[in-house]
């Protein structure tokens, strides 16, 4: 694979931004709304990223709360994001597991606002837009080393996807 080729596939890493937790909507939205946002959100990256049946499924097992009067809030949405960023990388018990230590750690808008910078800057980095990860956060729990390593594995995940896509492309 040539470097244009390379160029290309990493080209919609080099401005991609996920909403930060101020941003997503706090009307409530229902399922369909919901699964339009976070894939609009994941779209430069080519990533699956949820489905009606995927939430419905995440509900039930009780990764999320339930709707009410079946619309999702700021904070739902925010766990599906992060849902979707790491499912292809950890298993669902694991996620539960995860989000339950950030529930007895942070507030859910200083995880979410934390998880989503050091997201984009992981993608960066592995991308080949920085030479290093920047430091995100001033302090190094055993809370936040874990949820790193969780972010790394999946863009490094979404890296290869990417790649894959492209070798295909060009073998078609």
């Amino acid at each position: 694979m040539d470097q244009e080729m390379l160029n290309k596939m990493a080209e919609p890493i080099r401005t991609f931004r996920l909403p930060r937790y101020h941003e997503i909507p706090n009307v409530g939205l229902y399922l369909e709304q919901v699964t339009k946002y976070i894939s609009e959100c994941f779209a430069p990256l080519m990533h699956d990223a949820i489905t009606s049946s995927m939430i419905a499924n995440y509900v039930k097992r009780g990764l999320l709360s339930n709707p009410v009067k079946k619309q999702y809030s700021r904070e739902q949405i925010a766990y599906l994001i992060y849902i979707s960023t790491i499912k292809t990388v950890l298993s669902m018990e694991d996620i539960r597991l995860m989000i339950s230590v950030q529930q007895h750690t942070y507030i859910p808008q200083i995880a979410y606002d934390y998880f989503c910078s050091e997201f984009e800057n992981y993608l960066q980095y592995v991308f080949g837009f920085k030479s290093a990860p920047d430091k995100v956060g001033v302090e190094n729990t055993n809370e936040k080393i874990m949820l790193r390593n969780a972010i790394v594995t999946a863009s490094h995940k979404i890296y290869l996807d990417r790649l894959f896509h492209a070798l295909q492309c060009m073998k078609n």
